[in-house]
């Protein structure tokens, strides 16, 4: 969508439609209502508009469902590193777990003219990305889908869940059980955790433990992986390993772990996957998969800036994660 469609869709000059755009003077009521009105119907955003008449606003800004999920905190440290060393700074914006929510987050961001956006597991259709990623240079981060329309960095989910449940399974643990996300506590990110949900089945069956199998469905937050926990340990026999598939998660089972009396990784092992900070924390030693958030966010802020320089074709990256050993997993007793 260009000023041009909507000059022609308006029946008046382009020159007309920027004075509109720019609250200039000399336009006249019903010239500006009959502009307005076909921006209105075509879904023009007229501050794209404006951002190429008056240049940079220096600014980066970053989409993301929740401030408190701590792998997005590095990864937007790692983008401020990477900003660091030049003019621009970034802002931050809470999305949330619902497309309306998160649309409107979105067209925050581009109604104050940011230069580039950061969207970190968006929500939105690839269709609706595509059209914000015309309008403004975009990085998509944590999905599995591609675009020649933004750039792209994902984390080999398959590799990271493959890593976890090999791992576990050399260590001898035969009933491993798996806390996934359940779209009734908000809409997950593209297809990660069902992706790292299938990985898990797929190993246990190739191990030849397909009767072992067992999914709790809550959501990659503390509260879930708590509740979770709950769940997997009322049934008989319980479970000897946990792997969480996000490492707040995690730290629910380790809560509701704690709260029974029961010992990590004596009685029940926990593994998770994001590799924050609190992972490595000594009273936690959270086993984990580390995908990097601070390489990621600072890969994505260079290619930001190269976007906005005027690179045209899409950069797509895949991380490979590695499994980070810690004190929460061991052989079952």
């Amino acid at each position: 969508m260009t000023i041009s469609d909507v000059a022609r869709h308006a029946g008046v000059s382009k020159a007309a439609v920027s004075k509109v755009i720019r609250n200039d003077y000399g336009v006249s009521d019903a010239m500006r209502d009959r502009v307005q009105r076909s921006i209105a119907e075509l879904g023009y955003r007229p501050q794209a508009a404006a951002r190429a008449l008056r240049g940079r606003a220096y600014t980066i800004g970053v989409l993301m469902q929740h401030i408190g999920i701590p792998f997005y905190a590095e990864i937007v440290t790692g983008l401020v590193d990477e900003l660091a060393a030049s003019d621009y700074q970034a802002i931050m914006i809470q999305g949330g777990t619902h497309d309306k929510t998160e649309k409107r987050a979105i067209d925050a961001l581009i109604d104050r003219q940011v230069d580039g956006i950061l969207m970190i597991a968006p929500l939105a259709g690839r269709s609706h990305l595509e059209q914000v990623a015309r309008e403004i240079p975009t990085l998509v981060l944590g999905r599995h889908d591609r675009s020649p329309a933004y750039d792209s960095i994902v984390d080999d989910d398959r590799v990271g869940s493959e890593l976890v449940m090999e791992h576990l399974i050399g260590l001898g643990h035969r009933r491993i059980a798996h806390i996934t996300f359940d779209k009734a506590h908000g809409q997950a990110a593209d297809r990660t955790p069902r992706i790292r949900a299938e990985t898990y089945e797929r190993v246990m069956r190739e191990h030849g433990l397909a009767g072992e199998i067992a999914v709790v469905a809550t959501s990659y937050t503390e509260e879930g992986g708590y509740r979770g926990a709950q769940e997997l340990l009322s049934r008989t026999p319980r479970p000897t390993a946990i792997f969480a598939g996000a490492d707040e998660a995690a730290l629910g089972v380790l809560a509701a772990l704690h709260e029974v009396g029961l010992s990590v990784p004596d009685d029940v092992s926990v593994a998770g996957y994001d590799n924050t900070k609190l992972a490595a924390h000594p009273r936690i030693a959270l086993t984990t998969v580390n995908q990097d958030g601070v390489v990621m966010g600072r890969t994505a802020g260079r290619l930001l800036l190269e976007r906005i320089e005027g690179r045209t074709s899409a950069a797509h990256f895949s991380v490979i994660p590695s499994l980070v050993v810690r004190g929460s997993t061991a052989a079952p007793r």
